[in-house]
């Protein structure tokens, strides 16, 4: 499974990033780039799913792990964003919040 860190992909022009956080989680805080899809349904919403390669984010870096594997096996092009979106704050990335 390839994977960078927020830093690695917030230094990445253009990257398409899917947050697998539920709704509540990404209302309270969230990337400005984070497409969401939460993992509880994204069975249903493949077709969605951004041309190219995908980043993937979660709270902690579980959920987009196994999406990121999930994804694999059907063929798309996916990396892991390692730590979620703690370690992306902690990082000092920017963020939304409400």
């Amino acid at each position: 499974m390839k994977s960078v860190t927020p830093q690695e992909f917030a230094a990445l022009e253009g990257a398409a990033l899917i947050d697998v956080r539920e709704p509540d989680e990404v209302r309270a805080v969230r990337t400005e780039q984070g497409q969401p899809m939460p993992m509880s349904t994204l069975q249903d919403h493949l077709d969605e799913l951004p041309e190219g390669p995908i980043y993937v984010l979660c709270h902690s870096g579980g959920r987009s792990a196994r999406v990121t594997a999930f994804l694999e096996q059907q063929g798309y092009d996916v990396t892991n964003v390692t730590g979620g979106i703690q370690e992306w704050e902690a990082a000092g990335l920017p963020v939304v919040r409400g």
